[in-house]
């Protein structure tokens, strides 16, 4: 069989920095169920060595956050028997491929990367003039070619890191014979999830709703979130649109175009609002709070999709290097 042959394979990742956030459910998690209920042919990866691109100095915590990005990842409804599951270092061939890449790859094309010149900035407290850093956009590439990945889901800023790795292709295609497909975006709309600050949502800053925190939790992290900032009075109408509160009922409440007028007619105040959508959030997460928690009891059963995932990617891996080796020269 050729294992190679997928007109509808996709690959994504996320990297283990952290507890997952519900930005990553509805920015990315749920796509990703929607893909493999759609039949392609998916491979979701737990990017551990692009974690330590950023921190090598405190890798301690990626092994713990492994396992909760594995424990996020099914029960947002991840299916090994649907997907790939896997943890990118268990995989040895990414790196062999992304040495090999690395050789042919002109580090003006690293330099140029604009995501590369943000992460700079927003990171600025992390040493990141590293070699790793600075070509991970090639590790990147060899985790999508490897598996000869048709379509990359992702959102229309991380265009710049796709098109990088259809520029890696070609070269390598040019250089050694046509071998590897490039790769197309599969664009998703990101839905605006703001932090309970109004920011961005981001361990960093200490504004994230996690897909493991409690009723509790989120009902108390949710009282104190940033609402409708031209709103003074509970009289005055109401700026949905520009609410933080109001982008998370788009996503949770059957009824938020109802929401939506009676916030613009100041029918409903901010306070009242808050605690309908913690009580909307609360009731979305149920399936994925008890699948998490019949999950936590059982650990060894989520190291096994694990390393069934493995398996899985591995044989295709393996069989990409030997015909990469056999196409540079390197086979003896």
């Amino acid at each position: 069989m050729n294992l190679l042959s997928s007109e509808k394979r996709v690959l994504s990742g996320m990297r283990p920095t952290g507890p997952l956030h519900i930005g990553h459910l509805f920015g990315a998690l749920a796509n990703w169920k929607k893909l493999q209920d759609s039949h392609y042919d998916c491979f979701y990866m737990i990017a551990d060595w692009h974690a330590l691109s950023t921190e090598y100095k405190n890798p301690g915590e990626i092994k713990n956050n492994v396992f909760e990005i594995a424990l996020d990842f099914l029960s947002c409804g991840l299916d090994p028997e649907k997907s790939v599951i896997f943890i990118q270092s268990m995989i040895k061939e990414h790196a062999e491929l992304n040495l090999i890449l690395s050789m042919i790859v002109p580090v003006p094309w690293l330099e140029r990367n604009p995501v590369y010149k943000e992460q700079i900035q927003e990171l600025s407290e992390k040493d990141l003039t590293t070699y790793g850093f600075l070509g991970y956009p090639v590790l990147q590439a060899a985790d999508i070619l490897i598996y000869h990945a048709r379509y990359v889901p992702i959102g229309i800023d991380q265009l710049p890191h796709l098109e990088l790795t259809r520029e890696i292709a070609r070269r390598f295609n040019f250089l050694y014979g046509q071998y590897f497909p490039e790769p197309k975006e599969l664009l998703t709309e990101t839905p605006k999830v703001p932090g309970i600050d109004g920011r961005k949502m981001s361990k960093s800053y200490g504004n994230a709703i996690f897909l493991k925190d409690s009723e509790e939790e989120i009902a108390s992290k949710i009282a104190r979130m940033f609402t409708d900032p031209k709103r003074i009075y509970r009289k005055d109408p109401g700026h949905p649109d520009e609410c933080p509160v109001f982008a998370y009922r788009k996503l949770v409440s059957n009824h938020w175009q109802d929401v939506k007028q009676e916030c613009l007619s100041a029918k409903i105040g901010c306070v009242d609002c808050k605690k309908q959508m913690a009580e909307e959030l609360n009731h979305y997460l149920i399936p994925v709070r008890e699948k998490r928690k019949i999950l936590e009891k059982n650990p060894e059963q989520v190291w096994e999709i694990l390393k069934k995932g493995q398996r899985k990617a591995q044989s295709v891996a393996q069989q990409t290097m030997e015909n990469v080796r056999k196409l540079v020269g390197l086979e003896l």
